[in-house]
């Protein structure tokens, strides 16, 4: 059995080993410049490069490694050894204070979004104090920030941490008009629920459009997939327990906090969840969390597939963000406590965040577009593409009090009725949850489930910090105005509420009637990517972002212009996958099944006496669905070249969205029918019942 305390953090340089390793005037000068911001000195990062060199090549690491996160959603490396000459045609390992704080790599090839040109090639990596240094692969990973020869962010971190900047000072002038004077900084923390699919890798690599999109592009319904609900939570399989061991074990390693696993509703759809970090922290951790996920599913002849929607018809992936706030002395403002009706500081914080989520819905969707996310919000087993809060009929209820100015009296919590009087008894919550809500509080927290399984954190958690930061703001400026902070912050929480309550549903989202209701409220409905992005870059959304120092202008302009340009791309691979497949994969099955009912067909009729009715339909049906698809065939190709014209990123994306995902889908509901039709000794791909049962 192992040891988890000890092989937690094995490969971190934590805390405890820098207490270890680190003089400690060194030490608390590090410890200085994590909590509270403070210039660290050269000759201050020379004694840690040293101590961490020496730390990681005794853990058996040779190389060392910027590790950052760049436009395109994934973590970046550029590896360099420990090696140095030591003037006597030998070797020494070192590792510098200089090398450990800043790091040169290759710009020109990321993402920019026009922040910089291609012949504009130097950018810095730039260490991240704030979030420890780890091991993989023999190679000591050091968190940085990304940032061009200018100065402009490059990377998705740079913006989270400038919120969490803006959070913490706003959050901090609302906690001192209470009185609170210990606390020294409000930080978000973060969990991120992690939803993916396991199959067998044979299967995967006969499959072009996962191998080339991480989604099937083709696949008719197999006889069961997930109507009976029979996997969900069900008895994890060995083989997947396996991969599940492992996969903790790596990531207890590496100092994550891998705590829930367990399987999802659709067949070989599986979840992982950790316990809280800090947001910058959880964002990291995420990153390694999905990288290690592949690499340990490929050691167990597995293939991990993080795409929204992998596979037509059952339920896609979502990757939900469990968002709270709390100071550096362990307190949840987001926290009811035992009587929320009493509890000002929280009900202020909470009606923070629903005038934040009002206000800045269309933001807050944006956050979440993406083409893959385009083909699972709104499904069955995630929200709809409108933004709307669940607070559960107790806080609801007490807020509504609050409105109208009467007393809320609370409702005593009643014992669980089960019927078996061997069961133990204990207290039902007062409010049940809603797992249809967008953005539900469930305790303690708000869970924003809109986010695809393949996203990086770091932007929806950069949004959600900046607009609380700036409804906080002015919460600030009114209580601190106020004559009498008593009766203001009454005021102020009523008047809120009152104000914003239309975001407010505790109902069911899925329904029609919601969408019907939503629309009454005012409230958006961004149905795709290309509806969503337009809105980050409004003038209210420019100003909320520079306003608060998280981005400039430009960087906003940029990140607009790239999650377009992703999108585009993104529908153009799917489109030229799909092409090659038909080509090289469904006309071959096709022409394949139709000479041998030919053949089949000519020889009874040689033979004589022979019914040929049933051949005779089958190569009916079969040439008639041929003839289709290649009409669809034409088509796709036809809106490919159309594409090739002028115009800015957004029409781009809405031909993308309009012309070419629509021929898709007609190409696809032919070759579906074409799959169901021909024998499978001609259909050489891998069929759903294959792919989503191939794991025994």
């Amino acid at each position: 059995m192992k040891n988890v305390p000890n092989l937690f953090g094995s490969k971190v340089f934590n805390d405890t080993v820098m207490r270890e390793k680190l003089p400690r005037d060194v030490y608390k000068a590090l410890k200085k410049t994590m909590s509270h911001g403070a210039h660290l000195e050269l000759d201050i990062a020379n004694v840690v490069a040293s101590a961490m060199k020496d730390w990681a090549v005794e853990q058996g690491a040779t190389h060392f490694t910027h590790w950052f996160h760049p436009m395109t959603g994934f973590t970046a490396e550029k590896h360099e050894s420990f090696i140095e000459p030591d003037g006597n045609g030998g070797a020494i390992m070192a590792f510098s204070g200089k090398a450990l704080v800043r790091g040169e790599p290759d710009a020109s090839s990321f993402p920019s979004g026009g922040l910089r040109a291609t012949f504009e090639a130097r950018g810095y990596t730039v260490w991240d104090v704030t979030s420890y240094a780890f091991i993989k692969d023999d190679t000591l990973c050091i968190p940085t920030a990304f940032c061009s020869y200018s100065g402009e962010a490059l990377d998705k971190k740079t913006p989270l941490l400038r919120s969490m900047e803006a959070l913490d000072k706003q959050a901090l002038r609302v906690l001192r008009l209470f009185g609170n004077t210990t606390a020294t900084r409000v930080m978000s923390k973060v969990g991120a629920e992690q939803e993916y699919f396991l199959i067998d890798k044979e299967a995967f690599l006969k499959r072009p459009d996962l191998v080339f999109t991480g989604r099937t592009l083709f696949g008719a319904r197999p006889p069961k997939s997930q109507e009976l609900d029979d996997h969900y939570y069900g008895c994890i399989k060995p083989k997947v327990s396996a991969f599940m061991k492992e996969l903790d074990e790596e990531l207890w390693k590496l100092g994550v906090f891998a705590k829930t696993k367990h399987n999802e509703v659709s067949p070989a759809q599986h979840e992982f969840a950790p316990i809280y970090a800090t947001a910058h922290v959880a964002t990291d951790q995420n990153q390694l969390t999905m990288e290690m996920m592949k690499f340990v599913a490929d050691r167990h002849g597995l293939a991990c597939l993080l795409h929204e929607k992998p596979f037509a018809g059952v339920n896609g992936s979502g990757k939900h963000n469990n968002w709270s706030l709390s100071t550096d002395t362990d307190v949840n403002l987001l926290e009811p406590g035992r009587t929320p009706h009493e509890n000002a500081q929280f009900l202020l914080f909470l009606v923070a965040v629903i005038k934040a989520v009002d206000d800045y819905q269309e933001l807050l969707r944006a956050s979440a577009a993406s083409a893959g996310n385009d083909h699972r919000l709104g499904a069955n087993e995630a929200p709809p593409a409108i933004v709307s809060m669940f607070l559960g009929d107790e806080l609801t209820e007490i807020l509504e009090s609050l409105e109208k100015g009467v007393d809320y009296h609370g409702k005593e919590k009643q014992a669980m009725e089960i019927g078996v009087t061997v069961l133990p008894h204990f207290p039902r919550d007062t409010t049940d949850r809603n797992r249809t809500s967008p953005f539900a509080f469930t305790g303690n927290k708000f869970e924003f489930r809109m986010p695809g399984s393949t996203f990086s954190i770091a932007g929806p958690n950069t949004v959600l910090n900046t607009i609380i930061a700036d409804v906080l703001e002015k919460f600030a400026d009114t209580l601190e105005a106020s004559s009498n902070f008593t009766s203001g912050l009454a005021s102020l929480i009523k008047d809120t509420f009152k104000a914003h309550k239309r975001i407010v549903f505790n109902g069911n989202n899925y329904s029609d009637e919601w969408v019907v209701e939503a629309q009454k409220r005012g409230l958006s409905n961004l149905k795709t990517t290309v509806d969503a992005l337009p809105e980050s870059v409004s003038e209210k959304n420019l100003n909320l972002f520079t306003r608060h120092n998280v981005f400039t202008e430009s960087e906003i302009l940029s990140r607009y212009e790239i999650y377009l340009e992703a999108y585009c791309k993104t529908v153009h691979i799917e489109a030229l996958t799909m092409v090659d497949m038909v080509k090289g994969e469904i006309i071959p099955a096709c022409v394949g099944y139709q000479n041998d009912l030919a053949q089949l067909l000519k020889c009874k009729k040689e033979c004589g006496g022979y019914s040929t009715a049933l051949e005779d339909q089958l190569l009916l049906k079969a040439s008639d669905l041929s003839s289709r698809l290649f009409e669809k065939l034409t088509a796709l190709e036809g809106s490919i070249i159309e594409h090739k014209g002028d115009g800015d990123f957004l029409s781009h994306a809405a031909f993308f969205r309009d012309k070419t995902l629509s021929a898709m889908n007609e190409l696809r509901l032919i070759v579906d029918e074409l799959e169901a039709l021909v024998a499978k000794k001609h259909w050489r791909l891998p069929k759903y019942a294959d792919m989503l049962y191939s794991v025994i």
